[in-house]
């Protein structure tokens, strides 16, 4: 059975920057694929970014482009989130997941989450 454990979230500032990690474990991983989703208040959950085994041609919404940046460390099964420029409508629980592909990340093994909340 896979895990995902998330690490890196907090409370920032406006502007400030933070570091999201998540391990996998569980399981040997070949061909896979790991993103990021997000759930604030209120609000469905909504995905973030998303990247292949091999760390090529990585996904983002629309909303995090230029400001976030996802990367893969094989030998440690584990998935990076950079988050830049924070603004205050980036506050949510940010949830990890791994599927066989990223189309099926939604589908997939989950996180239990980690907060980020970003204050003005």
């Amino acid at each position: 059975q896979v895990q995902l454990v998330e690490s890196g979230g907090g409370l920032v500032q406006a502007g400030g920057s933070l570091r999201l990690s998540c391990a996998a474990s569980g399981r040997t991983f070949n061909h896979y694929a790991m993103g990021w989703f997000r759930q604030a208040p209120g609000k469905e959950r909504e995905f973030v970014a998303a990247i292949n085994w091999g760390g090529g041609s990585p996904l983002y919404t629309d909303s995090v482009k230029g400001r976030f940046t996802i990367s893969i460390d094989n030998a440690k099964n584990t998935v990076y989130l950079q988050m830049n420029s924070l603004k205050p409508e980036d506050t949510a629980v940010y949830y990890c997941a791994l599927s066989n592909m990223i189309a099926t990340l939604g589908s997939g093994s989950w996180g239990q989450g980690t907060q980020v909340t970003v204050s003005s």
